[in-house]
């Protein structure tokens, strides 16, 4: 590491928190940075019982918390080296935080990103005054290029979470959220390299030692809490990229040291789970977080919810960090597909059921009224067609097993697909294909209202008068529902009087192209 600072190896935690918290207190970050906030969560507190704070980093002028560690750093090399250059390697947060430091500070700054690297976040880096290059497909290639430039034209790299410097820059953090509130009973904060938590820990239990501080994890990228097991870090021979802010296979040395004294817990969440707390945060406080963003308050909602079965019934204030907001605009499709199955407010199923006429609608009686989110059907035998159905529900896992009962006392034969990655990811939009003969079919498309029961009352007005042979429904929370429905008949006028009658806006789609490539025999 390249450290500048005055921390140095110490034999005692106490030792180790002073160094810590000299260099937080005399932090000149808000050179460039901005104290953030502290919003309340009202709704989520009124629905977890206990007080839900998120401190606000994404309110930083580069939307993220690594400005503090970057600035804290390169002030440091601006005092010892005036006129020296700086390396860097990140395709995100950092790279930002890098960037805009060496600006205010009048360093030259050369950031090393991979090429795989969206353009807004290499455009944004440059706006920020920073020099790219852009090497390799991968974080790990750009991340190595960059440490030879640095070698190679006598440049100071910059690394982006194991180093005292940076370390003692996120810190900076903690000393804001305890001058706003200081009865906090647990702070959670999101770890990838482990920065963050390393400067917040020490700081917070040199000043309230009482507070537990719990770092939050994604499950396909807990790299502290196999370090925690191991006793030292590990590096893990993958990781989930989903939060790619935290998407990191070994935690620093340094922060681990820190992390192993300071930090209480460790809690991991799933990719549904950090989903449903990004739509939380947009219902509190209109904010979109990107997905390591909301990691740290998908692990506070985990953690209330074992608080449950314990014995403690007193309400807690809890504060998380909102570590970033660089979000690309394209995950938020990925986002609401899942926020629903995070919080268990939706479950997925594959089903079985008899090919005849009415089986859709016997299917969803026995369902009891409860809403369809999703239902994918393709015809595959004249005897039994299976089918991918989304389920809305109200009491989570309780109502999970009502249903599952219901649908076993009526006979069906089903697979509950809610924790399945690969159903959830892919199989769901895979169902079906082309029919194993000819048909003679009609396709459309319908528009109908969209209210609780409204697909119930839709296959009702169908009734049984016509043999469906494609189905398919996804209802994604707006105004009108949309159904794409094919029908055994030899002709459109053959059905039109039919359709005519029922009262719902449809169009004839059966000369589609993309219908004819995938979803026909020929």
């Amino acid at each position: 590491m390249n450290n500048l600072a005055t921390v140095q190896p110490a034999q005692t935690d106490t030792d180790l928190m002073q160094q810590y918290l000299r260099e937080i207190l005399l932090s000149p970050v808000y050179q460039a940075a901005v104290e953030t906030p502290l919003d309340a969560m009202t709704k989520l507190s009124q629905r977890l019982g206990h007080n839900v704070l998120l401190k606000r980093e994404d309110k930083q002028p580069v939307y993220s918390f690594k400005l503090r560690g970057a600035f804290h750093k390169l002030h440091k090399v601006k005092q010892h080296s005036p006129d020296a250059s700086v390396v860097c390697a990140s395709a995100g947060n950092h790279a930002q935080g890098v960037a805009l430091s060496a600006s205010k500070l009048g360093l030259n700054a050369t950031i090393v990103m991979p090429i795989t690297t969206p353009e807004i976040k290499v455009a944004a880096v440059k706006a920020l005054g920073g020099n790219v290059v852009l090497h390799g497909t991968a974080f790990d290639e750009a991340n190595s290029y960059a440490i030879n430039l640095a070698n190679t034209e006598g440049a100071l790299y910059i690394p982006p979470f194991d180093d005292c410097d940076v370390i003692a820059g996120q810190g900076t953090v903690a000393k804001e959220l305890l001058s706003q509130h200081n009865q906090l009973n647990a702070v959670f904060i999101p770890v990838g390299g482990g920065g963050l938590l390393a400067g917040m820990a020490v700081y917070i239990k040199a000043i309230q030692p009482n507070v537990r501080v719990i770092g939050v994890e994604p499950e396909d990228a807990a790299c502290l809490k196999a370090a925690m097991a191991a006793g030292s870090p590990v590096t893990l021979e993958r990781v989930g990229l989903f939060a790619d802010g935290v998407a990191v296979k070994r935690i620093g040395t340094e922060n681990f040291n820190l992390a192993k004294r300071f930090c209480d817990e460790v809690v991991t969440v799933s990719s549904d789970e950090i989903c449903a707390a990004i739509k939380d945060i947009f219902d509190d406080l209109r904010a979109v977080a990107e997905p390591a963003g909301a990691l740290a308050l998908a692990g506070l909602k985990k953690y209330s919810q074992q608080l449950k079965n314990s014995t403690l019934t007193k309400p807690q204030q809890f504060a998380a960090v909102l570590s970033g907001a660089n979000l690309n605009f394209d995950t938020l499709r990925y986002v609401s597909e899942r926020c629903e199955l995070g919080e268990k407010k939706e479950a997925v199923f594959a089903v079985t059921i008899p090919e005849e006429k009415g089986s859709f609608r016997r299917f969803c009686q026995t369902l009891g009224g409860r809403a369809i989110t999703e239902f994918n059907y393709r015809y595959a035998s004249d005897n039994k067609a299976h089918i991918f159905v989304g389920i809305k529900l109200r009491h989570g896992q309780q109502e999970l097993n009502t249903v599952t009962k219901l649908l076993s006392d009526a006979g069906y034969t089903y697979l509950d697909l809610s924790d399945d990655e690969l159903a959830k990811l892919h199989v769901r939009h895979m169902v079906g294909g082309m029919p194993p003969r000819l048909l003679q079919e009609q396709v459309y498309q319908f528009n109908f209202p969209e209210y609780p029961g409204a697909l119930m009352n839709f296959l009702n007005t169908l009734g049984e008068h016509w043999n469906i042979t494609l189905f398919h429904y996804r209802n994604h929370g707006a105004a009108t529902g949309d159904v794409l429905a094919g029908f055994e008949a030899a002709s459109h006028n053959d059905i039109a009087a039919y359709l005519d009658k029922l009262g719902y806006q449809y169009q004839l789609v059966s000369g589609n192209k993309a219908y004819k490539t995938f979803l026909t025999a020929n």
